[in-house]
């Protein structure tokens, strides 16, 4: 697993090898924010096949998201309680 995480800067970027046929990890983060989300904290890719993050959006609300791994959509998000 690689680990980046901005310095001053509260997002973390965990690499956890996404598949060979997979979206980079910026198009997730833009898939993302055109979903959206004003902060990403955190998001990492997840062996079932999908990016999984954690960032707000202009309700300052913390919300769990997930990016399919293939297509790039948004495919869930729920306030992280």
């Amino acid at each position: 697993e690689i680990a980046s995480c901005l310095v001053g800067s509260e997002m973390c970027i965990r690499d956890s090898r996404p598949g060979a046929d997979w979206i980079s990890i910026e198009q997730a983060l833009s898939s993302a924010k055109q979903a959206g989300f004003t902060q990403i904290h955190k998001i990492e890719a997840d062996d079932a096949g999908y990016w999984e993050g954690e960032g707000t959006k202009q309700d300052n609300r913390l919300y769990e998201f997930r990016v399919d791994g293939k297509s790039g959509k948004v495919i869930r998000e729920q306030l992280d309680n």
